[in-house]
């Protein structure tokens, strides 16, 4: 697995409650998190309005919020 990535924003209330959430689950996995604003990269613009959203290996696995239990099974 390359990693997850965790696409999120500024003042953002669901990002700032599913973000610790994924990145305690990839650091259990032993994958790494990268961590990127929707608003600072144009190249993400399709997500704007799905945030947060968790790509895994490029992939969304999840958008608006984090269902723990399917994180944690994707990341195994």
């Amino acid at each position: 697995m390359a990693g997850v990535t965790f696409v999120t924003r500024q003042g953002c209330s669901m990002c700032a409650e599913a973000q610790p959430v994924v990145e305690r689950l990839a650091a259990r996995a032993g994958v790494p998190v990268t961590v990127l604003d929707v608003d600072a990269d144009p190249a993400l613009a399709e997500h704007s309005d799905h945030v947060p959203v968790v790509l895994i290996d490029g992939t969304v696995h999840s958008r608006w919020w984090v269902d723990e239990a399917a994180l944690r099974k994707a990341l195994r």
